[in-house]
């Protein structure tokens, strides 16, 4: 990745664009605003304002690619997560192979941070952005892409842009095979697969490289389900391997593997049989990298396999409490511009005395009923000690709409101290 650029991110002066960041701070360059190491609670920070712990960062990073090692499964996180190019190297040095993304934007981001290899987990037939991927893997030797291909008129449109494009370097494509009839996107059959592998075939722009696709979306998901999906994948590059297909080239792709579900492929890929050539067992699970304390709290495979550890939710979205009207209702000044809603409410966790030591305690007796644009509504019982000015720490569900809502997050240690900020690009 581009050291250079990650500095130039450092260098961006801290102002208005950037909520809960310290007024006085306005005119610091990021890196400047780290090296004071300020206080999350003390150090002028404003309500709200979303934090990532730095130790929970660092566990969640460390854990997934001990599983990857353990599992023989090479990694390429999901970056739609976080459009955080900052996360995206460090990701890239605990082991990823690359990152997956899922729109031309984003490749773009990527690129602008020397991300070399990218699997963009979509079919593009964009003309604008097929010209501008050839040009990419035309001035860059060393840029690798692989794209999903789904249908026989993608393909064609594909072929017809790059050749518009002058494209000199082929484009490598995966087949990407549906979770199912009623599924998302994909290929329903092993026939259409194999005849849109011909299209590909005719097409000098692109090349075959292998198969790919989502079992998150298998309809009414458990694990013999998912299982029984993911060997068809296998299969279906077993047989494209069988019928020459890769000839070639020096691996071959599988890839699958959203959040909810990657034992599943760790199991199932641990079985792929051999073939031609080695196998690039393609692993693509991203929400890991902050994880969360609703949606996949509940999903995380690891529920399933204990023994190999547990993901820490690492965000934690602080506001603080501007209206007590009644004994069982109070409001704090976080709402839908702030908080993740999309899956699950905000869950109250910690409170925070503005005015005394600052000292956390539980938040007993509190709970996140309703959002408004700006407000969170809180359901309060007699056991809530809640007071106007106290600070809520609330936890969220859904880790890509949280990182989507913030532009500069701060990271905090446990005591409070940040230590760093992280830039997304939505």
């Amino acid at each position: 990745m581009s050291n250079e650029a990650l500095v130039r991110l450092a260098e961006e002066r801290v102002d208005h664009r950037f909520k809960g960041l310290p007024p006085d701070a306005d005119g610091l360059t990021v890196a400047e605003l780290a090296a004071q190491r300020r206080n999350l609670f003390t150090g002028g920070f404003a309500t709200p304002v979303l934090a990532l712990s730095a130790e929970r960062l660092e566990h969640n990073l460390d854990l997934m690619e001990a599983y990857a090692v353990r599992h023989g499964l090479a990694f390429a996180p999901h970056g739609k997560t976080s459009m955080a190019p900052q996360l995206f190297q460090r990701q890239i040095e605990h082991g990823a192979w690359g990152i997956t993304l899922a729109v031309p934007h984003q490749v773009r981001v990527a690129r602008a941070y020397g991300t070399q290899r990218i699997f963009l987990a979509n079919e593009l037939v964009d003309p604008a952005a097929l010209r501008w991927i050839a040009g990419e893997l035309a001035a860059d030797p060393d840029f690798h892409l692989i794209c999903y291909v789904d249908s026989v008129r993608g393909v064609e449109q594909m072929d017809a842009a790059l050749r518009e494009a002058g494209a000199t370097r082929p484009l490598d494509v995966v087949v990407e095979l549906a979770a199912g009839e009623g599924a998302r996107t994909g290929v329903r059959t092993e026939a259409e697969c194999a005849t849109v592998a011909d299209a590909v075939a005719a097409a000098p722009t692109l090349r075959l490289v292998g198969v790919a696709g989502y079992e998150g979306e298998v309809p009414q998901a458990n694990p013999e389900r998912v299982q029984a999906w993911l060997r068809r994948l296998v299969s279906l590059a077993a047989d494209f391997d069988k019928a020459g297909r890769f000839a070639g080239l020096k691996e071959i792709v599988v890839s699958a593997g959203g959040s909810a579900w990657f034992d599943a492929v760790a199991d199932v890929f641990a079985e792929i049989p051999e073939l031609s050539l080695p196998v690039l067992k393609l692993l693509r699970s991203g929400a890991y990298v902050s994880h969360d304390d609703g949606h996949y709290r509940k999903l995380t495979p690891f529920n399933r396999v204990p023994q190999e550890g547990a993901l820490e939710p690492a965000f934690r979205l602080w506001a603080q409490v501007v209206s007590r009207p009644s004994p069982d209702q109070a409001f704090v000044n976080a709402g839908k511009r702030d908080a993740a809603y999309d899956l699950d409410l905000p869950v109250a966790q910690v409170v925070r005395r503005a005015t005394v030591d600052g000292a956390e305690r539980p938040a007993t007796g509190i709970s996140v009923t309703a959002l408004s644009d700006q407000h969170a509504w809180l359901r309060t019982t007699e056991e809530a000690d809640l007071e106007v000015g106290d600070w809520l720490g609330m936890g969220l569900s859904h880790p890509c709409t949280s990182f989507d809502k913030w532009q500069l997050i701060p990271v905090a240690e446990a005591d409070g101290t940040v230590v760093d900020y992280i830039r997304t690009f939505f």
